[in-house]
């Protein structure tokens, strides 16, 4: 008879990622994992297969609830930009306070890992490739509607979008609560063709 599992696999996931959030991953020991997602190593490696297949699935989650959030910004905002415009706000600034880290999971990964981490480098790429997408794809959608001018490709914008958000954390972080975080924002709207 097969016993079944005495652990919620979504909560062992979100307490995961705000660890390796916090840490990074190779600051993350098994005695870090096992202290906070209450698993002894032997039923982490049965479960995720290794301290990397709870990473990955970690860097997962976090970008399933980026999008998430995006989404739900986009949902709730009168256009296009001012869901991003939301979900920039949400992830920068609020990030500072409410979150493991200011810095995005993503980016601290890919600053982080190299070629002896190939796998997980990745997917990080690829989330953050995906990211971008959606930002392309909101942006396209206020280039329809003419709420942002069509002078440069929806691409372009949200490549400069991502760059921007990773300064804008950057900065964040050198700062402290002082950065004027939310008027920086609004300029970026402001100072490029939005």
């Amino acid at each position: 008879m097969r016993k079944n599992a005495k652990f919620d696999r979504d909560q062992v996931v979100d307490k995961a990622t705000n660890l390796y959030w916090e840490k990074g991953f190779h600051a993350t020991s098994m005695r870090n994992l096992q202290d906070v997602i209450d698993m002894r190593p032997g039923s982490i490696y049965a479960t995720f297969g290794s301290k990397e297949g709870l990473f990955k699935e970690a860097l997962i989650r976090y970008t399933e609830q980026s999008l998430a959030l995006l989404q739900a910004c986009r949902r709730d905002a009168a256009s296009p930009i001012e869901g991003l415009k939301r979900f920039i706000k949400k992830i920068v600034i609020d990030s500072q306070t409410n979150a493991p880290n200011g810095m995005c999971m993503l980016a601290k990964t890919v600053a982080e890992l190299g070629d002896e981490n190939a796998e997980l480098l990745a997917q990080a790429k690829q989330s953050l490739q995906r990211l971008e997408g959606e930002f392309e794809v909101l942006i396209a959608d206020a280039q329809a509607i003419q709420e942002v001018a069509d002078t440069k490709s929806a691409h372009e914008l949200a490549r400069h979008i991502q760059i921007q958000i990773s300064g804008l954390r950057v900065y964040a972080k050198t700062h402290g609560p002082e950065a004027p975080l939310d008027s920086l924002i609004d300029d970026l709207f402001l100072h490029y063709p939005f």
